[in-house]
């Protein structure tokens, strides 16, 4: 039985907008829709999960899902959501990035040959022989400033005291004054006018997205019914909110990417594994494809004992293997079983490799040889040497409650004086804080 497309989303908490008749349209008959990803790296990273899951869901409901590739807006930048101008790409660079992307799309998506097969487009293939002024003429005239000027990316960059400023100040640098370009400013009429293209070429009813582009989608819907006497449709996703409120799939030391060779297997599968319980029980819903009462069932088993991390270890096993395939996911357990149930022997029995990609995304910490051999106390070594601790007395205080460990051996005194002999591998020293805040410490 094929999902109720509209209704997944809404059970699993992610529908924001919709406009009317996207409902119906998509219970009536096979829907073509599309999603786009500028290729502002050379990898998606886990933010962009939420679309490639919304392309997959939209799939497996048996809609024809297109990933619009952005070669062309992501040489303007879109303005949604920022509030200080992109970084333009050069061509090269953008190219790269389009087939980075190309190569992790293609690992989500069924693009068989069939009714509802998966396809890949680049908008640069359609706009690359676009004049400026063919396009103002065709295009811009379908659209007014007034309608380009209520949408929220625009009003929350126009600074209103420069629109009535007079030619003797507007000298003054967009770093002090604010406001976006005009290059920004008509991002929505390229990612309209993408809309209108595959809505012309392709069949595209409708375009999907994040909350921050419904104002880029009901443009598209405009030039659809301005120059095509047609009609469009659209809908969004919610933004995906950790439960403190902070942005989903930023951390303290940065993205965490589709890409091992940017985030390791294991960093990734650790940063499923260490949601908190809060927020594992959003993200099953969100990240996973259990049934609304297989997910109830998983939350139900969590909240008996949350000590055993149930929802935890479901999200960090499928999306590992989703993302990274089973060999490596299973290497990421194992890595993992080593690191915080094994002793310091199965640390040092890994090659350097894989010891590295254990502590991969962990505080790294460095001290000098020289140091080592005199000795250093461990105090010093935890507060002034790696900041493991912000203060000696912290660090004392830990010790003496049993919450610190050097290369897996529990300190027993805060008078250790550490030196040459506690290096693995003849080049680290493991500390650890509590159960599992590690500090990778190296000597130079």
């Amino acid at each position: 039985m094929k999902e109720d497309f509209v209704e997944e989303l809404r059970w699993r908490g992610l529908l924001q907008d919709i406009m009317p008749g996207t409902e119906e349209l998509l219970k009536k008959e096979t829907v073509t829709g599309y999603i786009g990803f500028d290729p502002t790296a050379d990898s998606l990273h886990i933010g962009s999960l939420t679309q490639i899951f919304t392309l997959i869901r939209f799939q497996r409901a048996g809609h024809k899902p297109i990933a619009l590739l952005g070669g062309a807006t992501g040489m303007v930048g879109d303005p949604s959501g920022k509030s200080a101008e992109r970084n333009l790409q050069d061509e090269e660079t953008l190219n790269k990035n389009v087939a980075g992307l190309k190569k992790q799309l293609e690992k989500f998506l069924d693009f068989t040959d069939s009714k509802s097969g998966a396809e890949l487009v680049n908008n640069y293939d359609w706009m690359k022989g676009y004049t400026f002024l063919e396009f103002i003429r065709d295009i811009g005239k379908h659209i007014t400033v007034n309608y380009m000027m209520a949408k929220d990316s625009v009003k929350n960059r126009i600074n209103p005291k420069r629109l009535n400023e007079n030619e003797e100040t507007e000298a003054d640098s967009e770093e002090e004054s604010g406001g976006m370009s005009f290059t920004e400013f008509t991002y929505q009429l390229i990612q309209g006018y993408d809309f209108y293209w595959l809505w012309k070429n392709k069949d595209v009813k409708i375009q999907m997205g994040g909350s921050d582009q419904f104002g880029n989608i009901t443009t598209g819907t405009q030039l659809i019914r301005r120059k095509g006497n047609g009609k469009a449709w659209g809908l969004t996703t919610q933004l995906v909110k950790k439960a403190d409120g902070t942005k989903f799939g930023k951390t303290e030391s940065g993205n965490i990417w589709l890409d091992s060779e940017k985030t390791s297997p294991f960093r990734f599968y650790q940063f499923w594994f260490n949601t908190s319980d809060d927020d594992a029980i959003n993200f099953i819903k969100i990240f996973t494809f259990h049934t609304k009462e297989e997910t109830e069932n998983l939350i139900a088993e969590h909240n008996k004992d949350r000590g055993k991390r149930v929802l935890q270890k479901t999200l960090a096993k499928e999306l590992t293997i989703l993302v990274h395939g089973e060999e490596k996911y299973s290497a990421a357990v194992d890595a993992s079983n080593i690191l915080f149930n094994g002793g310091i022997q199965d640390l040092i029995n890994l090659d350097d490799t894989t010891f590295l990609e254990v502590f991969d995304g962990m505080d790294k910490s460095q001290v000098s040889r020289t140091e080592l051999e005199t000795g250093i106390a461990v105090l010093d070594l935890l507060a002034e040497k790696t900041n493991v601790f912000p203060s000696k007395s912290e660090a004392r205080k830990m010790i003496q409650g049993g919450g610190v460990k050097i290369n897996k051996e529990k300190v027993e005194t805060h008078e250790l004086l550490v030196n040459t002999k506690h290096l693995v591998k003849n080049k680290y020293i493991i500390i650890q804080k509590g159960k599992g805040k590690y500090n990778l410490c190296s000597v130079n």
